[in-house]
């Protein structure tokens, strides 16, 4: 049933990016994947099956993931007016998967597979 639940919640998070996307303030429609629910989600089963030390880590690290997510937004942002949206979205994702690699990477290389 916990599956269930999960689903709805990202069926959800559509349902309401797309309401938002058709109204005036469509620009909001950003702000709702930034949303924590998944990270709501990890924080507490990391903090209810894990120490606190590894849930502290997890947010860290979770910080550290807004790297990629920036470079992603960047892309877009600049390949928006000179390309095809599709073009430009599949571009940034490449960055993205780039930079999340990169991020995990050194990530590894600091703190081993522990941190």
């Amino acid at each position: 049933m916990q599956w269930v639940y999960k689903a709805l919640i990202g069926a959800g998070a559509v349902v309401l990016i797309q309401l938002i996307a058709q109204t005036k303030n469509y620009f909001i429609a950003g702000l709702v994947p930034l949303f924590p629910t998944f990270a709501l989600i990890a924080h507490y089963f990391i903090g209810t099956q894990r120490s606190v030390s590894d849930l502290r880590r997890t947010i860290l690290f979770g910080m550290a993931s807004l790297i990629p997510y920036f470079f992603y937004l960047l892309t877009v942002y600049v390949l928006a007016g000179r390309c095809r949206l599709s073009v430009a979205l599949a571009g940034a994702t490449g960055v993205w998967l780039v930079a999340a690699s990169v991020l995990v990477f050194i990530w590894l290389r600091a703190f081993g597979a522990s941190g």
